[in-house]
């Protein structure tokens, strides 16, 4: 399975891979074609006592208050592939296939995109987004259809989040998971098992189950993926293993920064990025920049919002007071969607935005566009590194329109 499918791979680099002390956070979505990913913000927000939430299948209890966010998701989901919070803290999620696979999975509960985006909206560090991923995985369970219009698309999950001061990597098999704590260096995951015996937090009942189920004999360490993974999947993918020799080599002289991590997400060889002719292509993807917690300098975190990182360009998104992103990157509100009505999945629903038409257009008729266009990043990436590298707040209303000012450049290339 995790050879023969093509899905997600998130990556992060922390020092001595970085420098400056900073993280570096980054993520693509592969999704179905046609599948339409948008770039979204939810101010911090206080909730009455007793209030619930709709998620994308079930409703569940809301919080007594939520973070700010900037979220990149399916338009047709309310969870998200991947976002960062106001207080830096980044989550993306992958797809893994495991023994405690059943036809329960496909009851509506809880999407692993739903927890990425509760986790944003609920924790400020890394460590309190795994509590809240696993304490929701206990209250509500993880499945249904990963897809508005392929029924069978059903996983598990596994997440990699990272704040300003380290990474963690928490895998799932059904309601069970382990995590691993990242303080150094460079990690990834793909769509398949990567935790072995080294388990910094791990569901209270893990062995015992393993055991119960027969998938372990009680002898020698115990090892997540090789109890869980299915048969021989426990040795990895090929993503993750290329993936993680790329990010080794760019790190190799300790200053892994954005542009290496852009460089990442764009590796066609790999299979990391999959064009946008592919019947499972990159949708959208992220890079986040992550300072130390002591530095006064802000997080920046960039989104494409349009399929192919190889054919597309990143903007920068900063949370400051007033921040806003763009309409054109938002899909429009369709009376009565069919994936807010029952019965599901019956019928298909344009929810393209602006940017992703005009983007899409370009690559039928002037790819030479995109390579154009590309220039604005190229040339955004230094000039904003210098910016907030002398940030001090009195400059904060400068980057109030920086994402979305940055959408109307490019789409004056598309026109």
């Amino acid at each position: 399975m995790a050879d023969s499918l093509v899905s997600c791979d998130t990556f992060v680099a922390l020092p001595p891979a970085t420098n400056r002390g900073f993280i570096v956070f980054g993520k693509n979505s592969d999704r179905p074609q046609g599948e339409v990913q948008e770039v979204l913000h939810f101010p911090a927000a206080t909730h009455e006592a007793g209030s619930k939430v709709q998620c994308t299948y079930i409703e569940i209890d809301q919080a007594a208050s939520t973070h700010a966010v900037v979220l990149s998701r399916p338009a047709w989901m309310w969870g998200a592939e991947m976002g960062a919070n106001e207080h830096g803290l980044c989550v993306g999620n992958e797809a893994v296939w495991t023994r405690l696979q059943s036809d329960d999975d496909k009851t509506e509960k809880l999407l692993g995109m739903d927890l990425v985006r509760l986790a944003l909206e609920r924790a400020a560090t890394a460590r309190e987004g795994c509590e809240v991923i696993t304490a929701l995985l206990a209250a509500h369970g993880q499945g249904g259809a990963c897809s508005d219009t392929d029924t069978s698309l059903v996983y598990h999950n596994s997440f990699l989040l990272a704040d300003r001061a380290e990474a963690w990597v928490l895998e799932t098999a059904g309601h069970l998971w382990a995590a691993k704590r990242i303080t150094a260096g460079v990690a990834n995951i793909s769509n398949c098992l990567t935790i072995d015996t080294e388990m910094d937090l791990q569901h209270p009942d893990l062995q015992s189950e393993a055991k119960s189920r027969g998938l372990w004999d009680g002898s020698g360490e115990f090892s997540f993926k090789k109890v869980f993974a299915m048969d021989g999947e426990w040795k990895g993918c090929s993503r993750l293993t290329e993936g993680r020799k790329l990010m080794e080599k760019l790190a190799a002289d300790g200053k892994f920064d954005v542009e290496s991590m852009l460089t990442v997400l764009r590796d066609e060889p790999s299979g990391i990025c999959r064009p946008y002719d592919d019947a499972f292509h990159t949708a959208a993807s992220q890079v986040s920049v992550l300072p130390p917690a002591d530095s006064a300098r802000p997080a920046c975190h960039w989104f494409t919002g349009t399929p192919d990182p190889q054919r597309s360009v990143f903007k920068p998104f900063v949370f400051v007071d007033g921040a806003r992103v763009s309409p054109h990157i938002q899909s429009p509100e369709i009376e009565n969607d069919p994936a807010k009505t029952v019965p599901r999945f019956q019928r298909p629903v344009d929810r393209a935005h602006r940017l992703y038409r005009l983007h899409a257009a370009a690559l039928r008729a002037r790819p030479e566009r995109h390579d154009e266009v590309r220039v604005l990043e190229q040339r955004c990436v230094p000039e904003l590194d210098q910016f907030l590298e002398q940030y001090t707040a009195d400059k904060a209303g400068e980057l109030c329109d920086l994402f979305k000012d940055c959408i109307e450049s490019e789409l004056q290339f598309y026109k």
